[in-house]
């Protein structure tokens, strides 16, 4: 030590120890515990700190600065062997981690569109080849879109707690707002804004036509392999002056075909009851090859439009007439890529949705 004190021979050996003591650690743990052995509250340092009561005044002044200059020298050398034990340790992650630049690199695999949304998009590119608009429309509706205007009273099961999620809050009439049941309520608000916008024209009794598909996300509260609480519709409404159950016939098979890219499939309407249509009847369709040939197949519910929606559109039922269907974009896509079960499409595994990139 460069002192300006008296040389102290035990305080030479003590930094003398604590520097082997401090070179023997191989490791962050060991060094502290060295530590503790030399400036600890226990350590040697601060014993012969705690011996300078004994001494006279002089004594203290000189043998209290001797101390601290060993005590600055034993830090000095304790900062030295962490700094050496930290270069050691990056040294050695820097060679476990060590790159290969030589290696090509590696690229980021290309994304793609979800299997709900290849399927909507090609929905949407069909019927817009056949002269349909596309409409969208609020997921939170009121009770007059949702049901009223749809022929649904207020008894009607639809309307339940078990089938429709509700909305904490109320429209003027105080009735609740819920999660839309279905996208047919965009039959009402597209048909009554085209009403609005011809009301002229529909007083001087001409006629117009209206084409329109509305693809969206509706709300049940269903869950199992082939239902989910939230999926997707589309809802299709034709209506005019000489729109016939035939027009419908003819429309939902030609998308089929186009849909499916095949024209070895059967249709069938089987009767059924929609409260906004009448006649109504359910689609099923038959694929003559593949896994599924020869098995009937529902995917929509359709019908003739019911005259008192017609009147809830603001048209005449005596000057317009036409049909509406209903088929769930989650179940065609299901039959067009052979997926067995709809949960599939929702849990997001990269296996599963790679496949449609």
């Amino acid at each position: 030590m460069n002192a300006t004190f008296p040389a102290s021979p035990d305080l030479d050996a003590l930094v003398h120890s604590a520097r082997e003591c401090f070179a023997q650690a191989r490791a962050s743990a060991d060094l502290e515990n060295a530590k503790a052995q030399f400036l600890g509250k226990a350590g040697r340092v601060t014993e012969l700190m705690k011996g300078l009561a004994q001494l006279s005044i002089d004594e203290k002044k000189t043998r209290g600065a001797a101390i601290n200059q060993a005590k600055q020298a034993i830090e000095a050398a304790l900062a030295e062997r962490r700094q050496q034990l930290a270069d050691a340790q990056l040294a050695q992650q820097l060679q476990a981690e060590a790159l290969d630049v030589t290696l090509p690199g590696r690229q980021r695999g290309a994304g793609g569109l979800h299997p709900v949304s290849l399927a909507w998009e090609r929905i949407e590119q069909i019927f817009g080849s056949m002269g349909f608009d596309v409409a969208d429309g609020p997921e939170i509706e009121n009770d007059w879109f949702n049901f009223t205007a749809l022929g649904n009273p207020p008894n009607h099961p639809a309307r339940s707690m078990q089938d429709t999620f509700y909305v904490d809050m109320s429209d003027e009439q105080g009735q609740p707002y819920c999660l839309r049941t279905h996208t047919s309520t965009m039959q009402i608000r597209y048909a009554t804004a085209y009403a609005h916008r011809h009301l002229d024209a529909l007083r001087r009794g001409e006629v117009g036509e209206i084409r329109v598909i509305a693809p969206g996300r509706t709300y049940r509260v269903d869950n199992d392999a082939t239902h989910s609480p939230m999926f997707h519709q589309v809802e299709g409404l034709w209506l005019g002056a000489n729109v016939s159950f035939k027009d419908l016939k003819v429309t939902y098979l030609n998308f089929c075909k186009a849909f499916f890219e095949t024209d070895d499939l059967l249709m069938r309407f089987r009767p059924s009851y929609f409260p906004f249509t009448e006649p109504s009847a359910e689609i099923d369709i038959q694929f003559s090859n593949g896994p599924l040939a020869g098995k009937w197949l529902e995917v929509s519910g359709a019908g003739m439009t019911h005259p008192q929606v017609l009147r809830n559109m603001g048209l005449d039922p005596e000057k317009y007439q036409g049909f509406a269907f209903g088929s769930g974009i989650d179940r065609l896509a299901m039959l067009r890529y052979g997926v067995a079960d709809l949960r599939q499409f929702f849990e997001g595994d990269i296996r599963f949705l790679a496949q449609f990139r």
